[in-house]
């Protein structure tokens, strides 16, 4: 076969490990009011830190354990919890994906639950959110770095930690659950900081510069609905990496972020000392930067303590996805070099009830298990009749190449696409007809754009165990716009033990009344 399945693997090939070691994190989860943006409201916090969660900082192929004790106590929010490490493979260790009902029940309130896996050779920029309801809307969510002591692009900067994150969301002055369709944000939050029309003029989030020197940014959207457009006023940014995966040096001026979606750039401290807007604009609705809304700061060293003058700065190099390629120039893409060139290929066809607003992939609503698919298949459970939820469960055979497309003629607005456990080849982009077989850009999270878009993708089976494929839009999650992957399930038993504490979570789960749930 052209391209054939194990030579497209070698981003997830193991990593020597000398030099590995063990990071060792404590997460205790709960509730508390808190004022990002100077309105005050209760929320989720991850070790007291409002709006966004501690940074998870480790290195190319570390062991992490991360203890996760629930102490929350809002049922208004959920009092049960899980952690989910976005664009990790977890390969040997599907347990600890951290997604309720496919990889694992909910933490119980008053219990803890160590999460415990290896990055093999991952490295670059990923993040860390619940995947339990709406949870990560109200604050559980933070940034997680997987530094390369050998990264190919290290001459092109001086500083890379965590002063160069930049982490965007979405905030909002009342409970997830009480968030309309056309409901929109009170406005972006930039590392945890921002304001709101007619709200107080707080302190924005400040990133310091030195001139003269050149800093690997990493920028996460860690929103529940919005893309966003992200510039820094009179600064291009030289694009190194996409979700997790290197890729050759692209400069431009402006980068749409999808929902979870990352990238590095870098960024040259090259203007006078100053001031500069970091801008953050949502893409999904109108909105601007008025007293510094959707905004962050970049300040030189010695610059005074203001906020930056409004600055005429065109953003005619605008970042689009088919201009991305790999770094790694000897990836090929798995399978036939034409659209159906695979072993199996799926279309994944949304379609929203307008009345409802309930999601329907290929005809059926998402609806989450009462016992997780991980757990039903070391249960015995191995085919798509007997795997629940029935209908949105697909067996794909091991080490196969896996196109799926995604035809939008049902959907008017963008969808981010986010898949567990792999890395993708995106051979056909959204606002593009064109297909590249070539060298196109992988990585985990997609816009499946819109109307006439037919966004589509390839991957190799070779991690097994189900993984979800959902809009990474919470609500529309949460309304069903999902399906599983039940990747190898006769070799998942072998190929992904699960724990004693694991096997606990359910039987602790399902015995709480609904208030603790």
């Amino acid at each position: 076969m052209w391209g054939k399945a194990l030579k497209h693997t070698s981003f997830l090939a193991l990593a020597t490990l000398a030099s590995a070691a063990t990071k060792d994190t404590e997460f205790v989860i709960s509730n508390a009011v808190v004022a990002p943006d100077g309105f005050s409201r209760s929320a989720i916090v991850i070790n007291g830190s409002p709006a966004v969660g501690p940074l998870v900082a480790a290195n190319k192929g570390d062991n992490l354990r991360i203890k996760v004790t629930n102490d929350l106590t809002d049922e208004s929010m959920n009092k049960s919890t899980t952690v989910h490490w976005h664009g990790i493979f977890q390969h040997h260790s599907n347990a600890m994906d951290g997604t309720a009902f496919v990889t694992q029940c909910p933490i119980a309130p008053e219990k803890s639950f160590l999460y415990n896996f290896t990055v093999d050779s991952q490295a670059g920029t990923f993040w860390y959110h619940s995947h339990f309801n709406l949870q990560y809307c109200e604050g559980l969510r933070g940034p997680l770095v997987l530094y390369d002591p050998n990264d190919p692009y290290s001459h092109l900067y001086d500083v890379d930690d965590a002063s160069t994150i930049l982490t965007l969301m979405d905030w909002y002055h009342v409970n997830a659950y009480d968030v309309a369709a056309a409901d929109n944000p009170a406005g972006i939050l930039i590392n945890g900081l921002g304001r709101y029309p007619g709200g107080p003029n707080v302190d924005l989030s400040v990133t310091t510069v030195q001139q003269g020197k050149r800093y690997r940014m990493r920028v996460v959207n860690m929103a529940c609905k919005p893309h966003i457009l992200l510039s820094i006023d009179m600064h291009n940014m030289t694009v190194i990496e996409a979700d997790g995966q290197e890729t050759l040096p692209l400069v431009v001026n402006q980068i749409p972020v999808y929902v979870g979606q990352r990238y590095s750039f870098i960024l040259e401290a090259n203007q006078p000392v100053d001031n500069y807007w970091i801008r953050a604009l949502p893409g999904s609705y109108p909105s601007n930067f008025s007293d510094g809304l959707n905004s962050g700061i970049l300040r030189y060293e010695g610059a005074p303590a203001t906020d930056p003058a409004n600055r005429t700065w065109v953003l005619n190099n605008v970042l689009d996805e088919t201009n991305l390629h790999p770094l790694n120039t000897t990836l090929a893409v798995p399978g036939l070099p034409y659209p159906g060139g695979a072993d199996v290929s799926i279309n994944i066809v949304s379609i929203m009830d307008n009345t409802t607003l309930l999601f329907y992939m290929n005809g059926v609503i998402y609806e989450s298990p009462s016992t997780p698919v991980l757990l039903q298949i070391l249960s015995g459970a191995v085919t798509a009749s007997q795997l629940a939820p029935h209908g949105l469960v697909y067996t794909l055979p091991h080490n196969k190449v896996i196109e799926l497309s995604f035809p939008t003629e049902f959907l008017n607005t963008p969808h981010p696409f986010h898949l567990h456990g792999h890395a993708f080849y995106v051979v056909r982009s959204a606002n593009s007809t064109a297909y590249n077989y070539v060298n196109p850009v992988v990585r985990d999270t997609v816009n499946i754009g819109a109307n006439t878009d037919n966004v589509t993708v390839r991957f190799v089976t070779d991690n097994s165990g189900p993984w979800f494929l959902h809009c990474h839009i919470d609500w529309h999650l949460y309304r069903g716009m999902a399906v599983v992957f039940a990747e190898d399930p006769n070799g998942t038993t072998k190929a992904d033990p699960v724990n004693s504490a694991w096997q606990n979570l359910c039987p602790v789960y399902d015995s709480l009344a609904p208030s603790d749930q």
